[in-house]
């Protein structure tokens, strides 16, 4: 009876363990970090010409937890270009912005510009690459 009870108990103990796994999104302890950088150009004879860049300020940046198909988070950058997503889980997750375009690929005139990333530990930071936008 005791060997049964015993093995009930672990049973009832790998159920809890496995259900307990925690997918991408909040409750976590990690954070994603990065900025945005914005080039900005004017036409000139059918030539892009830099006009100047910068670290692009009040930017909203969306997260994607996992294989959603929507965002998730969504934050503005402060004004050297920085945000950060916090609380977040181990996972994959997708940061984007969205970058105007000199060619007409979209009706609204913007591209999406995006980095996936990867969570691999707990308590970690991750620095995404720097997202470059066009203005």
């Amino acid at each position: 009876m005791k060997a049964t009870t015993a093995i009930l108990l672990a049973f009832l103990f790998a159920s809890i363990l496995i259900s307990c796994e925690k997918e991408e999104g909040p409750g976590g302890t990690s954070t994603i970090v990065g900025q945005i950088w914005v080039q900005n150009y004017s036409r000139n004879l059918n030539m892009d010409i830099t006009d100047g860049a910068y670290w692009g300020e009040e930017v909203d940046v969306y997260l994607i937890y996992g294989n959603d198909s929507i965002y998730s988070d969504r934050t503005k950058t402060n004004y050297d270009g920085s945000y950060w997503f916090q609380y977040l889980h181990e996972g994959t997750y997708t940061v984007y912005a969205y970058s105007d375009t000199a060619y007409v690929v979209s009706l609204s005139g913007k591209i999406v510009k995006k980095q996936t990333i990867t969570i691999s530990s707990a308590g970690s930071t991750v620095k995404v690459p720097t997202i470059t936008l066009r203005d």
